[in-house]
């Protein structure tokens, strides 16, 4: 059957059409002999003389169909209007035979087969074309998907329509919860309350449910989402108004419901003012361009208008990748240079700054990955306070208005050799703020960002999608979350709010425990967590073990000593610093171990310079972990 329906869809259009009106000219030939058979009690054949106005039927129907445009519908996809279209067509058509019928038949005609030819008629072509609509649309039931709708206002409706010609799906029902509503049908599906959504997963065995209230606060969203979030079904959802503003709801306009949506967070309008104020038509530069943070500055700073956009960046292929896709943004108004460096040239950094007259800097350029700069101690000082102290002084010599640094809330009572060293790269900033009033140095700190390189969310996704384990460290670690847009969104307006040496401290909201956001991903995606609880669960969580300077929870604050800003999302913490004089004999003795490979004497130091550093490993134990 299945094949026989493929080799139909395959055939040519016109040989479709040559089908269709054979069918019809069939029908309606059988339709009229029905009608006079039933108006006289007997099966009806007409004599030889007056069978011309039966089987003469077609000649009149055909020419008032194709006018109509019976024939150039697609009937899978045939609407009301393409019904609507059939009963004026039938109607004329009726109406027409029974006139020509009536003038020249010899005998009375009785005028009840007119009406009997006409309702037959409509019932059989419509009912023709209703019926073969849904064979062909009809699939396999074991292989559909089962799916409820929540919402049943006009864009449920519309999902409704939509989802109406797919092959792929199986509409069960739709929930709203509106009482007016509930106990009703719409197009033939019954709208439910939503406090029957237990027993309609398990009576519908459901596959997914998608969200169609476009226009319901992000609260009333997040409540939903976390009422299905415990079952095992795939939760897709539609966009907010605002980006279907246009034109008919499509399954394409479902997305996937993900985490970010999950996080609840509130939207705060950014200062229009404080964006601009440090980027709009200045020469802006930003180190990493190419990473996670760095390139979302990039992207967010071009639609600024800075007068131009310098991109410093070590990787010629992240490098490459950012430069090409700002350059198809289209801004033609904002001059954009791609610059090959590394944060740890400081001649490179002068001339570069110094060519172009950069009046902001953005510095995201560091090794963020807490491993791996635990095995690779001397680089990852070297690059991240180095690096920075390099890009801070350059900054200084030419005369760089404003400094911006990306820190890390694994700054604050670090466990990790990245966490201390980008709070060493704090204290170099508060000190040299200190010692000069031509650069204004500010600090950013802020937790995880969802989608970022090394974060646990692509991770995640890529392990569900390889039927599992996923692999969380510890059931008890906990991580703050926010997305890449809003941080940086964020970080630039708390740069422009910088006096000089402040460090400022992003509102994260608040911690998620990760084996909790593990479990959601898994029932988000349609499936369900295997433990020793539930065996026959599809996905199972494995848990490895703190990795090297990792901690169970982080901070934001070192102290309480913190103050409100015009952004109720961003805090400016008042915390401990190093003077210049203090700092510099430590740092030229940090270059010392470096230069002589000295682990133990770098791992004295960045203790001496962050007395709250408490790293978990000896120099030691990790280099006989690695076999070193």
């Amino acid at each position: 059957m299945n094949k026989l329906k493929s080799n139909i869809i395959r055939l040519s259009r016109s040989k479709k059409q040559l089908c269709l009106l054979f069918f019809d000219s069939l029908l309606l030939i059988l339709i009229l002999l029905a009608s006079f058979s039933i108006r006289l009690g007997y099966w009806y054949f007409p004599e030889l003389e007056l069978s011309w106005i039966i089987f003469g039927a077609p000649i009149i129907s055909i020419p008032i169909f194709v006018y109509f445009g019976l024939y150039h519908a697609v009937i899978r996809y045939i609407s009301f209007k393409g019904l609507w279209d059939v009963v004026k067509a039938v109607s004329v058509y009726s109406l027409l035979w029974g006139s020509l019928a009536f003038i020249n038949v010899a005998w009375p005609l009785p005028r009840s087969v007119i009406l009997i030819n006409w309702i037959m008629s409509l019932l059989v072509i419509g009912g023709l074309r209703v019926a073969a609509r849904r064979w062909l649309i009809s699939g396999d039931s074991h292989e559909k998907k089962r799916v409820l709708i929540y919402g049943a206002g006009d864009a449920g409706v519309q999902l409704v329509s939509a989802l109406e010609n797919s092959s792929e799906y199986s509409l069960c029902g739709l929930i709203d919860d509106d009482r007016s509503l509930q106990g009703h049908q719409i197009r033939g599906l019954t709208v439910y309350s939503e406090v029957e959504i237990d027993s309609l997963v398990r009576k519908f065995k459901l596959d997914e449910v998608l969200i169609a209230m476009p226009s319901a606060s992000r609260k009333r969203q997040l409540d939903i989402v976390h009422k299905l979030e415990h079952y095992p079904v795939l939760v897709r959802k539609l966009p907010g108004l605002s980006e279907l503003a246009e034109g008919k709801i499509n399954i394409s306009d479902l997305r996937e419901v993900s985490i970010i949506d999950l996080l609840g967070r509130d939207i705060v309008k950014p200062n229009e003012n404080l964006l601009s104020e440090k980027i709009n038509n200045k020469v802006v530069a930003v180190t990493g361009a190419g990473g996670s943070i760095g390139s979302e500055l990039c992207r967010q700073i071009l639609f600024l208008k800075p007068k131009a956009l310098i991109l410093y960046e070590r990787s010629e292929f992240a490098l490459y990748n950012i430069e090409k896709e700002l350059s198809g943004i289209g801004m033609n108004s904002v001059v954009i240079y791609s610059i090959l460096g590394s944060v740890k040239n400081t001649n490179r950094l002068k001339s570069v700054f110094k060519r172009f007259g950069v009046n902001t800097i953005y510095h995201t350029a560091a090794y963020k990955h807490v491993p791996m700069v635990e095995f690779n101690n001397e680089e990852g000082v070297d690059n991240n306070i180095f690096g920075t102290l390099n890009c801070a002084q350059a900054a200084i010599d030419i005369g760089v208005e404003t400094f911006v640094l990306i820190s890390t809330d694994k700054a604050v009572r670090p466990t990790n050799t990245m966490g201390a060293t980008k709070r060493t790269a704090e204290l170099v900033l508060q000190a040299l703020s200190e010692e000069q009033n031509s650069t204004k140095f500010t600090m950013v700190r802020f937790g995880n960002v969802l989608g970022s390189s090394g974060s646990v969310i692509p991770l995640f996704k890529q392990q569900i999608k390889g039927g599992g384990p996923i692999t969380v460290t510890d059931k008890d670690i906990i991580r703050y979350f926010m997305t890449i847009p809003e941080a940086v969104e964020l970080v630039i307006q708390a740069g422009a709010m910088g006096k000089g040496g402040d460090v400022f401290v992003l509102d994260m909201g608040e911690p998620v425990r990760i084996k909790d956001l593990a479990e959601k991903m898994i029932h988000l995606s349609g499936l369900k967590v295997k433990d020793e609880f539930h065996p026959n669960g599809d996905i199972e969580i494995k848990y490895t073990g703190l990795r090297a300077g990792e901690k169970l929870y982080e901070e934001l604050l070192i102290g309480d000593n913190v103050s409100v800003t015009e952004n109720p999302l961003i805090m400016c913490a008042q915390e401990d610093m190093i003077t210049w004089e203090e700092l510099l004999p430590i740092l030229d003795k940090l270059r010392l171990a470096i230069e002589s490979s000295n682990l133990d004497e770098l791992r004295s130091l960045l203790i001496q310079l962050v007395p709250d550093f408490k790293p978990k490993h000896q120099i030691s134990d990790l280099l006989y972990e690695k076999n070193l």
